[in-house]
């Protein structure tokens, strides 16, 4: 492992210590995310957690999280989480984020406005002094109004590149663009 992946790894560690047995745990999505759900597997397997229910923020979360078997529920209007950790595509010095890059945004969204707790873990290189300078900002729409969405958001002032170029649209885990 790289010493990047180690300290994603240590600071997933570091936000898995606040789940504790009979939790209901929104499991996030991407590259640091990934390591908490692992460890969350891993304790499940080595008896020190017990009952925990995960929610998954995306399809790949989904198969990691079954492939350690984290028992899974679906996300309802009902739902209360009591804790969410997912990572982010960029932070800057006030805690303002941008998710979404990794085509889940909708349901990253809806978990962890479920949570009671929502923790993020970043490594160095997510930090910037100011959004959008290292990373764009996703914006998720039904794939019907690709088109119209942008017209949109450039009356408004905005650059609207489309994730892979001008081809077809990125499909989102959801279906939209």
């Amino acid at each position: 492992m790289s010493s990047v992946e180690d300290l994603k790894r240590e600071a997933a560690l570091e936000a898995v210590k606040r789940v504790k047995s009979g939790m209901k745990v929104g499991l996030g999505t991407g590259s640091t995310a990934k390591h908490a759900v692992i460890a969350i597997g891993e304790q499940l397997k080595a008896g020190t957690l017990k009952d925990i229910v995960g929610v998954p923020t995306s399809v790949a979360t989904e198969a990691l999280a079954r492939e350690w078997n984290i028992p899974l529920m679906e996300l309802t209007p009902a739902t209360i989480l009591d804790v969410a950790i997912d990572g982010a595509d960029e932070v800057d010095p006030h805690g303002d984020l941008i998710k979404g890059g990794g085509g889940a945004m909708l349901r990253e969204r809806a978990v962890e406005e479920k949570a009671r707790l929502f923790i993020v873990i970043v490594d160095q290189s997510k930090l910037s002094q100011k959004l959008g300078v290292n990373f764009a900002l996703p914006v998720e729409v039904d794939i019907k109004s690709v088109a119209a969405e942008a017209d949109s958001l450039r009356e408004l002032g905005a650059t609207v590149t489309r994730r892979g170029g001008d081809a077809k649209p990125f499909v989102t885990d959801n279906g939209n663009a």
